[in-house]
């Protein structure tokens, strides 16, 4: 077991998910910021796409109503990741550890 594996995880529907790493480092991430970093092929743009990028952190002041992003379910995926279910219809992004790690030394947590 690598010391940069989840030792706890606390998932909130309505706010996002923090964890605590073996190596004592702790990430939060809300769900704006999630659903912004979906790692999945449709949002990152692979295969030659183009990325479909939500903007949920900094959406803009002209924008018409939308309803409160929330997860529907979120569920592990292995050993090794989550799976998030979105109310705006998305399900396809598998959030990984290793990935979700990365996002918290780069900062992005």
């Amino acid at each position: 077991m690598s010391m940069q594996e989840p030792e706890h995880i606390a998932v909130s529907k309505s706010k996002g998910i923090e964890i605590d790493w073996k190596d004592g480092l702790h990430s939060s991430f809300s769900l704006a910021f999630l659903r912004d970093n979906c790692p999945c092929a449709v949002c990152t743009g692979a295969h030659g796409t183009v990325p479909q990028k939500t903007n949920y952190q900094s959406p803009s002041p002209f924008q018409m109503y939308k309803p409160a992003l929330k997860m529907l379910t979120c569920e592990a995926a292995g050993n090794y990741a989550v799976k998030i279910n979105w109310n705006d219809g998305h399900s396809s992004g598998i959030y990984s550890f290793e990935y979700l790690r990365k996002l918290t030394t780069e900062g992005g947590s």
